[in-house]
């Protein structure tokens, strides 16, 4: 992936002042367009998206401050330095009011102007990383590496070692709590995009109304709630990877404008007729069948084949059983409290390798984080085991706490079996249902629609 330029507009109606800074900050490297108005500037700002913009105050027409206006209406990210004479320092102190980066005063020195343009791209950048820091916030919430020994894991992980460094979009399937997010960030940390940090979207925990404004932005005024202009997700990404989890759940209407972004990398705002473009590489995540859905028609067919150029599947967590000891180990030394170090003993480890985890690796977790927390010395044993299949010994069959709930392995519909798991699950964290739905890898609304479905109540 190639460096994009900075782009800088200078708007000035003194022709050759405006000649002589445009040579300058292009032999410095800068992509620079001019504009001898405010018009002019108006229509330059809508045309292409501009870094920084150099705008003179006094103009004829439509001066410099209605120009810093519509750009701080519709442009968020857009740097304004405002170029004013010693007579304007007045206005010029309105104009950063405003919203403007920074003034210089005409006369000016080239020094002055790279000096201030350095700035404003520090800003920038700063602000850029700011709107992302609660997706890297929630991106690190539960793990931070991948943990295996399993040929089944390793197989997939080295599949990923040779997509990484490619532009490919990448589909990652697999049940909830295997690690998609965990491989989607492995996917963008060796890739020529790690410079510049992932986002990430979770489709299923945004309102249907609202995904396409979260996705590609919107203008202000644009719908009932929009009071300022709002960048998208795509746009934030620019240059880097944005991460699409449980990317199924995204509907029907907007599905055709990320295929068209997808293909074309063009997008507007909701609210917007204006072109916009972005260069993002998208590593998109399910726990469904996408080929079914598209069946039930509940997904776009040629939207898949452009998600799925890779596909990369997790096995579940009863599948590579031989990696259980070795998340215990880091789970036990990641959630340690302070110094403090706990050992699992025998019987406790040989009840967490004999367990299905229904909630994959995310399960685990949280059933290690729990029993850090209740055992009662350095020693994690069975009975610090949270686990919805009552207190047993080591060589037990597993078996549900009550008598007449399914066994693991019986003769018994699947619907019977994640009633009881559910159930076991919420009555385990004393039915707090937002580490229930993480437990289960479930969004919060789905985990409440289950509780009306199998009319659950608390024991």
């Amino acid at each position: 992936m190639s460096k994009t330029p900075i782009s800088i507009l200078a708007v000035d109606d003194d022709t050759s002042l405006l000649d002589v800074l445009t040579g300058v900050l292009q032999g410095e490297g800068y992509q620079v367009q001019k504009a001898g108005d405010g018009i002019s500037a108006i229509n330059a700002v809508q045309s292409q998206p501009f870094d920084i913009v150099l705008l003179d105050i006094k103009m004829p027409r439509v001066d410099g401050i209605e120009v810093l206006h519509f750009i701080k209406s519709h442009f968020l990210d857009c740097e304004v330095i405002m170029l004013t004479g010693a007579a304007d320092i007045k206005t010029a102190v309105e104009c950063l009011q405003a919203g403007a980066f920074h003034y210089i005063t005409k006369p000016y020195s080239i020094e002055e102007v790279l000096t201030v343009i350095g700035r404003a791209l520090e800003r920038k950048q700063l602000l850029a990383q700011n709107k992302i820091l609660k997706t890297e916030l929630e991106r690190h919430a539960f793990s931070d590496t991948l943990v295996s020994r399993s040929k089944v894991f390793l197989d997939v992980l080295n599949l990923a070692a040779r997509v990484a460094p490619t532009d490919s979009t990448v589909l990652i399937q697999g049940s909830s709590g295997t690690g998609k997010e965990l491989l989607a960030n492995f996917l963008h940390a060796n890739s020529p995009r790690k410079t510049v940090p992932m986002v990430a979207l979770n489709c299923s925990s945004i309102p249907e109304t609202l995904i396409e404004s979260e996705l590609f932005g919107h203008e202000k005024g644009s719908f009932t709630d929009a009071i300022a202009t709002k960048q998208g997700l795509v746009e934030i990404a620019n240059g880097g990877t944005l991460f699409l989890d449980e990317v199924a759940e995204i509907s029907t209407m907007v599905q055709p404008k990320l295929l068209r972004f997808l293909q074309t990398g063009e997008y507007r705002r909701v609210g917007s007729g204006k072109v916009l473009r972005s260069d993002v590489r998208i590593i998109s995540a399910t726990n469904k069948d996408l080929r079914q859905e598209v069946a039930a028609g509940r997904f776009r067919e040629d939207l898949l084949y452009r998600l799925n150029v890779i596909t990369l599947t997790l096995p579940p967590l009863r599948e590579r059983k031989d990696d259980v000891p070795l998340l215990v180990e880091h789970f036990v030394k990641k959630h340690r409290r302070m110094k403090e170090s706990k050992q699992v003993d025998e019987n406790a480890m040989a009840l967490l390798t004999k367990y299905d985890w229904p909630g994959n690796v995310r399960e685990l977790e949280n059933v290690i984080e729990r029993a850090i927390i209740l055992a009662r010395d350095n020693v994690i044993r069975v009975d610090d085991l949270s686990l919805p299949i009552g207190p047993q010994t080591y060589n037990e069959p597993i078996a549900a706490t009550d008598p007449s709930a399914p066994r693991l392995g019986s003769a018994v519909p699947m619907v019977d079996i994640e009633k009881a798991h559910i159930h076991g699950v919420l009555n385990s964290v004393n039915w707090n249902k937002n580490i229930a739905a993480r437990i289960l890898g479930i969004s919060l609304k789905t985990l409440y629609t289950k509780i009306r479905q199998y009319d659950l109540t608390k024991e």
